[in-house]
């Protein structure tokens, strides 16, 4: 969760780098573009990708939304849920980091219901008081109800595109708050979505009925949780509740805790490890290889 904890890990992370955050921000799309650069084996370069933006309608109306994959064949789809500070450059540029790799990837507007994006441009923008206040509004509309429905329009879509292999299971990745929807988007769709990634996840464990913990035995999904070092200091017992889970589901499952902070994995984050982003991101391709 992008709390005060957060913010002082945040602050301290732009010491140890020599930043204020202003002087981070001003870095901007740059920074993120020259973090995703690296490469992964990819089999499709940048040069051979086709992307766009669409809309995907919805029961509450029409998702903005970033579709890019591999300009030729077909390749299993994946819808990617963004942070709190929503569909920016940041999200896609890994958006096409992951279509190179050879996947259809979605990346979703989650507050369309308020505002098409980007939202904020940088997640800079967010830590500002007029960026807080813009979201929080925007952020509680989205009930476990709003994004189950949103989850099943958007695994739906993509199954309506030519360019999505239909005979391979979806995958959904979400980042933050979009840890969560993740389990959400299985539990919507449990036929089509083989695979589910939560990187720094908010709010995956709770006393809920529908708390995200409690809906993996209704899910046909593996999972990846990678877990912020501060996150699970704050919640030791989360890990485990996640894993027994699992196991009580038979949902295969790899949980592990990241020696890095909240945000780690997105390249706009004053946290932003390359290291470990590109560990959490080589166990996300082997976890999308058996779709």
């Amino acid at each position: 969760m992008c709390d005060d904890f957060t913010r002082a890990a945040e602050e301290e992370a732009l010491a140890r780098k020599g930043l204020s955050r202003r002087e981070f921000a001003a870095l901007g799309a740059a920074a993120t573009i020259v973090a995703c650069s690296g490469g992964d084996g990819q089999a499709h370069s940048a040069a051979s990708l086709t992307e766009r933006m669409v809309e995907v309608k919805t029961p509450d109306g029409a998702c903005d939304a970033f579709f890019v994959h591999p300009a030729k064949g077909a390749h299993p789809g994946v819808v990617l849920w963004p942070d709190i500070a929503g569909l920016r450059e940041a999200k896609k540029v890994m958006a096409r980091r992951l279509a190179a790799a050879g996947y259809a990837v979605l990346v979703v507007n989650q507050y369309y219901r308020d505002a098409r994006a980007p939202v904020m441009n940088t997640f800079a923008e967010f830590r500002t008081p007029e960026g807080q206040a813009k979201i929080g509004p925007m952020r509680a509309k989205l009930t476990s109800e709003a994004v189950t429905s949103d989850g099943k329009a958007f695994v739906a879509w993509l199954d309506t595109q030519a360019v999505v292999d239909k005979r391979r299971k979806i995958g959904t990745q979400g980042y933050c708050m979009g840890g969560p929807f993740t389990v959400r988007t299985a539990f919507a769709a449990p036929g089509r979505v083989g695979a589910a990634a939560s990187f720094h996840g908010a709010g995956l464990v709770g006393d809920a009925p529908d708390s995200p913990v409690k809906l993996l035995g209704q899910t046909q999904a593996s999972y990846l949780f990678a877990i912020a070092r501060g996150d699970d200091a704050r919640a030791p017992g989360d890990k485990d509740a996640l894993r027994a889970a699992a196991a009580t589901a038979g949902r295969p499952a790899e949980i592990e805790v990241y020696p890095a902070e909240h945000g780690w994995c997105v390249p706009d984050s004053p946290v932003y490890d390359q290291v470990q982003a590109d560990r959490a991101w080589a166990r996300l391709l082997a976890l999308y290889s058996k779709l």
